[in-house]
C-alpha cells in the first residue's frame, strides 16, 4: 500500500547525521536539522553521529549507518547540520550529493531556520518589489513621504 495519499506529497522519510567531537556541538547540529526537516513535513527516520571527525567518511560507524538505511529504502534523504559534517568543502558535499541521488537519495545542509512571517510583511514586499520595477504607484507612496 502507498504511504503517499492521493492528492498529496506524503511524507518523505530522512536521517539526521552530524560528526562532531563536541558533544553540544553535535545537538545543535541534530536540532538544526531536525527543524529543517519539520519545517519541510519530512519524517525523520532516525538520527545517527559519530564523535571523530578525523575518521574518513566512509569509516565512521555512524555514515555506515545512514548509506545502510538509504539503500535499503528506509530512508529517502539525508539532512546534515552543516556540510562540515560529511565533507571538507563545498566541491566535496557537491560530489558526495551526486552519489546519493545516484542511489536514488537526496543530501541538503540545514542552512537556516524557517523564517517568520510578519503580519505586514506581504505588503511591503509587495511595495518593493514594484519600486524596483519602476512601477507608478511607488512614486506616489514616495511623494508623500519624501519631500
Amino acid at each position: 500500500m502507498p504511504n503517499t495519499p492521493s492528492g498529496g506529497h506524503g511524507h518523505v522519510p530522512v536521517a539526521v547525521y552530524s560528526c562532531a567531537s563536541e558533544p553540544f556541538v553535535a545537538r545543535e547540529a541534530e536540532q538544526r536539522a531536525r527543524d529543517y526537516a519539520n519545517a519541510r513535513h519530512w519524517h525523520v527516520a532516525g538520527t545517527w553521529n559519530d564523535d571523530d571527525v578525523a575518521v574518513p567518511l566512509d569509516s565512521r560507524p555512524g555514515w555506515s549507518a545512514v548509506t545502510g538505511a538509504l539503500s535499503t529504502g528506509i530512508i529517502r534523504g539525508v539532512v546534515v547540520g552543516a556540510l562540515s559534517h560529511v565533507a571538507i568543502d563545498l566541491a566535496q558535499f557537491t560530489a558526495l550529493s551526486v552519489l546519493i541521488r545516484d542511489r536514488g537519495g537526496f543530501l541538503t545542509e540545514a542552512t537556516s531556520r524557517p523564517t517568520r512571517r510578519t503580519p505586514g510583511q506581504y505588503e511591503r514586499r509587495r511595495v518593493l518589489f514594484g519600486a524596483s520595477a519602476g512601477w507608478p504607484l511607488w512614486s506616489g507612496l514616495m511623494s508623500g513621504i519624501v519631500r
